[in-house]
């Protein structure tokens, strides 16, 4: 699959598909949490639109505009690289010793950003220099 391919793919996932399937959880779970059952909560959504959505968590006190991104968008976890103090063990001289470790997003881009910031991934990924 060429990136373009799969960057335009995951732009539509991560757009459109996170934020409704954050907002259709909000919904069923509060639904839940009032006493709804399975069936009964799932049919409450059925066929209700968006703003709809958002009227019937505003109706419980939540506003969804308000909720973390993090939440709404998911969370990245990637591999970075950093530089971390260490010392030479035939020399004893102070350097920085490369090293990798996890990094946890809590604010993934939007739309054109999420783009670019995926080819930045797949570029370290690969090994290569982001385009």
């Amino acid at each position: 699959m060429k990136f373009d391919e799969l960057d335009q793919r995951m732009r539509v996932f991560e757009n459109e598909d996170a934020a409704r399937n954050a907002l259709n959880a909000y919904c069923y779970w509060t639904l839940r949490k009032d006493g709804f059952n399975e069936r009964a909560a799932t049919m409450r959504l059925h066929g209700l639109s968006v703003a709809q959505k958002n009227e019937l968590l505003f109706g419980y006190g939540i506003n969804f505009n308000e909720v973390p991104n993090w939440q709404k968008r998911g969370v990245g976890l990637y591999w970075e690289q950093y530089n971390k103090p260490a010392q030479n063990p035939s020399t004893g001289e102070e350097i920085k010793a490369q090293r990798r470790r996890i990094k946890r997003n809590f604010e993934l881009p939007m739309k054109d950003e999420y783009g670019q910031f995926l080819q930045k991934r797949l570029g370290e990924f690969d090994g290569n220099e982001p385009a």
